[in-house]
């Protein structure tokens, strides 16, 4: 390594993601299931908020907190939900800078984080990058949250819990019972926990349990990328102890500075649009996608929500990794499940895409099969 670059990058390689999308923009017909982005277009009420804001030459920085129309708005939804008398919001760089701000507030060098394995890729570089040490709590088979061994990975260096619910990979929503656990056992042990609910609206069977509802210290981020179609806009926000949201309030001062402060109004005029139809739209996606995939004999968990499934490569068939390469070489990209977990027995196929793209990739996985 040269000598400039500092110790941290070795914590980051390019994301496994990030290459797939490479490859498919060099591909004349991809099947393209490896894609974490709404298909359906952006709201027009949404855009026009977007462009009048522009018009009107609010182009400039924004408060570094968020501007009062939409953060306003945040902090009413917030308290209706939660009632906590010490909660603030945060608008924020979306989720990603949100999650590099608590991490930058929180965790010290040789503290530890604990996730679930599987997890969301930017975990353990995040957790790594500011010094700390992942810890991954195996959650396989089913991707379900066992208490006693969350229980048994806490040391007296644990400073954080992930918790992430709808689950990018799998797309698992913890229980109510799950929820409520985990968040009884960070207040009991005096550890923060971050509650990434960036899926939260895409709750198919149920609606989503927040750890926040039995652990008033829990911090919560989320943002309108996946929900409303924007993730190019980079508006996330987070909530939390007031005390913690005022620290993280003043990195963001000394980092991104801002969320983009025209896209904001967009953003505002976001929560009053209603979503449903899409939301219905992915329901039937996530049914056909997980309907097909055990017709042709693939092993797979439900996913109650988010955009993914999570099925494991047949039995001879090698690596997620080599079965993948083999699913690229027929057009379909999706995403080995070694990016997101110590394990590479599993694979991340995506329905935020039309029903006749997931059907095309069923039928290549019925010939891999």
């Amino acid at each position: 390594m040269h000598p400039w670059i500092a110790q941290r990058t070795q914590y980051v390689d390019s994301s496994g993601i990030r290459k797939v999308f490479d490859l498919a923009a060099k591909m004349r017909n991809p099947i393209n299931l490896s894609i974490g982005q709404p298909d359906f277009p952006v709201p027009d009420a949404v855009k026009e908020a977007a462009i009048a804001a522009i018009r009107e030459d609010r182009n400039g920085y924004s408060l570094t907190q968020g501007m009062g129309c939409l953060r306003d708005k945040l902090q009413a939804e917030v308290d209706q939900q939660l009632g906590h008398a010490d909660r603030r919001v945060l608008v924020t760089s979306g989720t990603s800078g949100a999650l590099v701000l608590a991490m930058l507030a929180l965790v010290d060098p040789g503290d530890e984080v604990i996730c679930l394995d599987p997890y969301f890729v930017m975990y353990p570089a995040l957790s790594q990058m500011v010094g700390g040490k992942i810890v991954k709590v195996d959650s396989y088979p089913k991707f379900r949250i066992d208490i006693d061994k969350l229980r048994a990975a806490i040391t007296p260096r644990t400073k954080l819990i992930l918790f992430n619910s709808p689950s990018n990979p799998t797309g698992v929503v913890a229980t109510q019972a799950e929820a409520r656990a985990v968040a009884e056992l960070a207040a009991e042990r005096n550890i923060a926990l971050l509650s990434d609910e960036i899926y939260r609206r895409f709750c198919y069977d149920a609606p989503l349990a927040s750890p926040a509802h039995w652990n008033d210290r829990t911090i919560v981020t989320d943002a309108f990328s996946k929900a409303y179609g924007i993730t190019g806009w980079r508006i996330g926000f987070m909530h939390g102890p007031a005390e913690l949201i005022e620290k993280m309030t003043m990195l963001q001062q000394y980092t991104f500075v801002c969320a983009p402060h025209p896209l904001q109004y967009g953003a505002a005029a976001a929560m009053d649009v209603d979503m449903q139809e899409h939301i219905d739209a992915y329901r039937v996606r996530r049914n056909r996608l997980v309907s097909g995939l055990r017709d042709l004999g693939y092993e797979v968990n439900d996913p109650g929500g988010a955009f993914y499934a999570f099925p494991k490569v047949p039995d001879g068939k090698g690596t997620a990794t080599e079965f993948v390469a083999r699913c690229i070489e027929r057009e379909l990209l999706v995403i080995p499940g070694g990016i997101f977990s110590g394990k590479d027995t599993h694979f991340r196929i995506s329905y935020a895409a039309p029903i006749k793209t997931i059907d095309r990739g069923l039928e290549v996985l019925g010939k891999l099969r």
